[in-house]
């Protein structure tokens, strides 16, 4: 007899899912996975019902709340739209584009393409009222507006950005409101009934979003937080702290945490560290600094210098995933605001178990270089180690004493610091990096807490001095990581962006000036061009123009180079105290150290997150400091000063104040009878019938006119100024006098 061949059995629609046996690996009873789901929407070309996919995919009454869940997620990222009617729809299939919202203080907004690809989609001021800035959502594109931009209309809101909102409360004919301190939340808040919390009119508060904002209604909240009145002092951070959502205070574990960890150095904690204890190392800081990263050592060797750099060794008492090292990560920075610091740790780490303080010891890491007569760094290597500091010192104190001389036993040792440095020095020059002139300013206060004057800072060699010792680090820090083959974040700056160089060229054609490289331009190219325009009239423009034809900064573990210090590799490992990254650093050096890897989680995540947070501190300074000079003006409304335009834009010009360091605006209207024009190629705005130029860099004579600290803006009038003639295209002057 003949066997009977036994039917294979054929597979169900869930069990073809292409990507089952990924999906087994992260659950036990997988999902059909995304990608399959989206591939049957797409075969059965109409809109779906989750309950036909559910009945499709064979999907148990068990799974079903796990499966409506994968669908919101898919929702969330934007790959499918659940429609008005409840059907489960392809979003590229309508036509709709993922984005961010951009707000804009004037109602209307942005949508910012996620991807990356596209322009910008014009929001009308009644699309924003669907919305709010930072809101993901799905765009679909309805045409164009009358400047020629593409418009769009918000189709779905994936994902709401806003749930907490700092602001003024305001009571109207009983009904309470509070309008956003962020400006680009442009739509009040409606207070539900009995929501004020006993907030008076006009008072500073944390508003909770309960029912956010629909094409029908307004965004509708309750009072979680009074702060005070508007011109408390302080109250300037305290509403920057909450506007940019930065953490301030510690969590409950961490701050059991920091209690709990040492006030001295154990014996216990010396295994294994190099004794430097005998090794007269000093830090050199400003003088209102209280935390301490770094100590440095130097030494002649023969015609060359031994570099010894010591930085305090957070990691030893921060361990990966601890409540100190999570709340570090959400901070991801100190923030400085004037007379106040938000530490990215608590204070018994910050300026105490971990700062390099005098006369006790301390743990730290350690990069030991010898550095030949030309300034390179023959050799190096890292350990951690216990050390000593001999001296708290100063920039203004070791200039002092270098310049002028001094009764200091530690006075041999920095003039060997300052040999050094001027080793050093001239190899940066050699190399290229670029130097710009820049002034720094500080603001000094009253007893009564407000601006009583601002300062210029001069940065003198000492300042110079640790910053090359600190850069000579980072590079060899970057070098070891690269050179072991291990992730970990890079300090990356990379080059001007095409469509940034050739604005820069031909603003640099107009003033008779060549930027070499040609396409790609070195940092080298640059520095020549910087040293080149240092002696004009013009060079603070000039120097302005290349600053804002260069890239931001970023953490990322793609090692592309700095271009602006001209190095093939850099990474940050100075500051572990006060910057995440360092600290990252320093986990993945003592791991190289071991034989071992450090696996903190997805690289590329973690320098976009402290990408952010540099950015977000950056943001909450700028804004602090600009209340406060607002503040500071407001007494001199009326007052006259000389400056120069440090901005041109499309509704008029930005002037510095000479010897104030603040900065106004003058706006288009006040600029005389005429029609101006902005010209970006110049800089410059142009009146069209006088001819007359206003253009960045031009000394104007102003009247402050508006200082007001609901929008931390200051206005200026014109009182005199020197206009030029403007240039046409063809190069003939026009008007009294040829452009320069």
């Amino acid at each position: 007899m003949v066997a009977k061949q036994k039917k294979s059995k054929t597979p169900t629609l869930r069990q073809q899912d292409p990507y089952l046996e990924r999906e087994k690996l992260k659950y036990p009873n997988p999902l059909p996975s995304r990608e399959y789901l989206l591939s049957i929407l797409a075969e059965q070309g109409v809109p779906l019902f989750p309950d036909e996919l559910a009945q499709m995919l064979t999907i148990k009454r068990a799974e079903r709340e796990f499966f409506d869940r994968r669908l919101a997620a898919m929702e969330r990222a934007g790959q499918i739209i659940i429609n008005r009617k409840g059907a489960v729809c392809i979003s590229h299939k309508l036509d709709l584009i993922k984005c961010k919202v951009v707000g804009h203080r004037d109602g209307y907004g942005f949508a910012s393409p996620e991807e990356g690809e596209g322009d910008d989609i014009f929001l009308s001021e009644r699309e924003m009222h669907k919305v709010l800035h930072g809101d993901r959502v799905m765009v679909r594109i309805t045409g164009t507006d009358r400047r020629g931009r593409q418009e769009g209309s918000v189709a779905e809101v994936l994902e709401r950005a806003v749930n907490r909102v700092v602001g003024r409360v305001y009571e109207e004919r009983g009904v309470w409101f509070v309008v956003a301190e962020d400006r680009r939340i442009n739509q009040d808040i409606l207070i539900e009934q009995g929501g004020e919390g006993g907030a008076r009119h006009g008072q500073v508060v944390m508003a909770e979003i309960l029912i956010q904002p629909d094409s029908h209604r307004q965004a509708i909240g309750r009072v979680l937080e009074i702060l005070g009145n508007y011109a408390d002092p302080g109250m300037e951070i305290e509403i920057a702290l909450r506007k940019h959502a930065l953490p301030h205070s510690f969590s409950p574990a961490a701050e059991m945490q920091a209690k709990k960890t040492p006030s001295k150095v154990r014996k216990l904690d010396l295994k294994d560290r190099v004794d430097l204890r005998d090794l007269p190392l000093v830090t050199i800081d400003g003088e209102t600094a209280r935390d301490f990263d770094d100590a440095v050592y130097a030494e002649r060797i023969g015609k060359g210098f031994r570099l010894v750099v010591a930085i305090a060794d957070v990691s030893h008492y921060v361990q990966p995933g601890d409540a100190l090292d999570q709340d570090a990560y959400e901070r991801g920075t100190s923030v400085y605001f004037p007379r106040r610091v938000i530490p990215m740790l608590p204070e018994a780490l910050s300026n105490g178990i971990c700062s390099l303080n005098p006369d006790v010891e301390r743990l730290c890491m350690v990069c030991d270089m010898q550095i030949n007569a030309k300034g390179q760094v023959k050799s190096y290597r890292f350990y951690p180690a216990v050390m000593r500091s001999r001296a708290r010192l100063t920039y203004t104190q070791v200039w002092t004493w270098l310049s002028e001389g001094g009764q200091t036993p530690l006075l041999a040792q920095l003039q060997t610091l300052y040999d050094l440095f001027k080793v050093l020095l001239a190899a940066r020059e050699k190399r290229g990096a670029i130097d710009f002139d820049t002034t720094e300013t500080q603001m000094v206060f009253n007893d009564d807490g407000k601006i009583d004057r601002i300062v210029p800072v001069v940065r003198n060699n000492a300042h110079r001095l640790i910053e090359e010792c600190m850069l000579a680090a980072n590079v060899c820090a970057a070098e070891f990581i690269h050179e072991h083959k291990h992730k970990c974040l890079y300090r990356v700056h990379e080059g001007p962006t095409e469509d940034r160089l050739e604005n820069l060229r031909t603003y640099l054609r107009l003033a008779g000036l060549t930027l070499g490289g040609g396409e790609r331009p070195s940092a080298k190219d640059y520095a020549e061009l910087a040293d080149k325009v240092r002696p004009r009239p013009d060079a603070l423009m000039l120097q302005t123009m290349l600053l804002r034809s260069m890239q931001q900064a970023v953490y990322t573990p793609d090692n592309e180079g700095h271009f602006g210090l001209a190095y093939d590799a850099y990474t940050h490992f100075t500051s572990p105290i006060r910057r995440y990254p360092d600290l990252l650093v320093h986990r993945t050096i003592k791991a190289i150290l071991l034989g071992e890897i450090y696996k903190p989680g997805k690289w590329p995540l973690l320098g976009e997150h402290c990408s952010m947070t540099e950015r977000r501190a950056d943001d909450a300074s700028r804004d602090v400091e600009s209340w406060l000079k607002t503040y500071y003006m407001r007494d001199k409304v009326g007052e006259v000063f000389t400056g120069k335009i440090n901005a041109v834009t499309s509704f008029g010009v930005f002037v510095l104040l000479d010897d104030v360091y603040v900065e106004g605006l003058v706006h288009i209207s006040e600029l005389g009878k005429d029609y101006f024009h902005f010209r970006k190629d110049i800089q410059a705005i142009v009146g069209e019938k006088s001819g007359m130029r206003y253009q960045l860099g031009d000394p104007l004579t102003v009247k402050v006119v508006r200082a007001d600290l609901e929008s931390s803006k200051i206005d200026f009038q014109l009182v005199r100024d020197k206009p030029q003639a403007a240039e046409e295209t063809t190069g003939k002057p026009k008007g009294r006098r040829p452009a320069k």
